[in-house]
């Protein structure tokens, strides 16, 4: 017995010590980010989760920088059945060990720290909007009317996020805000394939606004917010809803450092911000081809854009030019980069990448024209950054009242360390006391 668990911590240290090996050189953290040696000490925390369970195996295709760019169907095959086998060495440690579950060790790692009961300030309740579970967060303090009602959608790209992993920030803008907050806790992938998680939310919603008076909420007062993949979903939903003539309006829209496209992976920000934690480029497009469910083998072809035929690359590229961005936003370095060789096959591999639930950026204009107005955060130490601005601009070219807040110090997932004391990131209380006092002021 005594032997097995010495081979059992040897193991563990070994796991720990190629989690960071693999994992973390892929930083690079600005000294001008908020406190960056604390998102550095988070950086290694964050990865001794996924390295962990994502210990990537030396013949993983997509992480070879040297391998040969090729179209020829043989090399694809060759390469997708050496990702399968891939697949199934990598992150399988802990499961073999029979300890849990890959995406269950994450969701474990990131849960965060339960707080202190807020008896003396909210009513919280967990409840079931036609079978979704949410958590309902009401302020004590008495109301002279029908009060606002946010509804948050929590970011983990459809994967590792909860209820639990988002209490600190709903009790924040429930308390600040004087607003009935509501948190939608959707089903996860991969047990729940994609759409569910775009689907319970949707469902949530609906339910919300056909009931909201029996929470005291005002149903034309009510407010749709994410962070991440949640504002994937709150910008989904929002289009959604706008094609909805039994239901009154969203009153806004908050968008939380949003990811909103998967056509460019190489805007400036990608660019500038690739190394910068807590989302790392290639990491964002792992989890985005997770999330959907598709082979890994893609993301090399997607990262360099061979996904996008013509036709949609003339469509697109109104709403996605880097000309868009304001030219401050370049002075970090941009390079514009070549065009990729089309590929027939990615493109039907990939198609829902294009989807409207996953890419919001790619809505019609008829469709963007009648959204609610909306709160915009972007971050510039963020590969996410640029999505927001160019929704900002497309949001504002079709006369939608947007208030933008950029964090210049901030970085993605400033805002999920909110409440928690020396923890926090002062840059993630700034942006957090501007959310609350734009839903304050509708």
């Amino acid at each position: 017995m005594e032997f097995t668990l010495e081979i059992f911590l040897v193991a563990f240290i070994l796991l720990v010590a190629l989690a960071f090996y693999y994992e973390h050189p892929k930083a690079e953290i600005p000294r001008e980010v908020d406190q960056h040696i604390k998102l550095y000490i988070l950086h290694y925390v964050v990865n001794f989760a996924f390295g962990l369970s994502w210990i990537r195996d030396a013949g993983n295709p997509f992480f070879q920088e040297s391998q040969p760019n090729t179209n020829a169907r043989s090399q694809r095959v060759k390469s997708t059945l050496r990702m399968d086998s891939n697949q199934r060495l990598r992150g399988r440690i802990l499961e073999k060990l029979g300890i849990c579950k890959e995406v269950y060790l994450i969701r474990t790692f990131l849960y965060g720290i339960p707080p202190w009961k807020d008896n003396a300030n909210l009513f919280i309740e967990d409840l079931k909007f036609a079978k979704v579970s949410v958590r309902v967060y009401h302020p004590k303090v008495p109301s002279a009317g029908q009060r606002r009602g946010v509804l948050y959608l929590h970011g983990g790209v459809g994967q590792i996020g909860s209820i639990g992993m988002y209490e600190r920030v709903c009790r924040f803008i429930a308390r600040r805000s004087n607003s009935v907050v509501v948190c939608v806790g959707y089903r996860l992938a991969p047990e729940h394939p994609y759409p569910t998680q775009f689907l319970d939310c949707l469902t949530a919603t609906v339910h919300f606004m056909t009931t909201a008076e029996d929470y005291g909420v005002d149903p034309t007062r009510i407010i749709i917010c994410g962070d991440s993949s949640g504002g994937t979903l709150a910008a989904a939903v929002c289009q959604t809803l706008v094609s909805r003539t039994d239901l009154p309006k969203a009153r806004a829209q908050i968008l939380l450092y949003p990811f909103l496209q998967a056509v460019d992976f190489n805007l400036p920000s990608y660019q500038q911000n690739g190394s910068v934690p807590l989302l790392l480029k290639k990491r964002t497009i792992t989890l985005g081809m997770q999330y959907l469910n598709q082979d890994l083998s893609l993301m090399k072809g997607i990262l360099e854009g061979s996904h996008v035929p013509e036709d949609l690359k003339l469509k697109f590229s109104k709403w996605l030019s880097p000309d868009n961005i304001p030219m401050e936003f370049k002075i970090r370095g941009y390079k514009p980069s070549a065009s990729a060789t089309y590929s027939e096959e990615l493109y039907t591999l990939a198609k829902p990448v294009f989807e409207t639930t996953f890419s919001p950026l790619l809505a019609e204009d008829a469709i963007v024209r009648q959204l609610p107005e909306t709160f915009i955060l972007t971050c510039e130490y963020d590969v996410v950054r640029d999505d927001g601005l160019l929704y900002k601009k497309r949001l504002e070219d079709n006369g939608i009242p947007v208030t933008w807040y950029h964090l210049e110090n901030g970085f993605h997932g400033a805002l999920f360390l909110i409440d928690y004391g020396y923890i926090s990131f002062p840059c993630g209380k700034r942006a957090m006391k501007n959310v609350v006092n734009f839903i304050k002021d509708l």
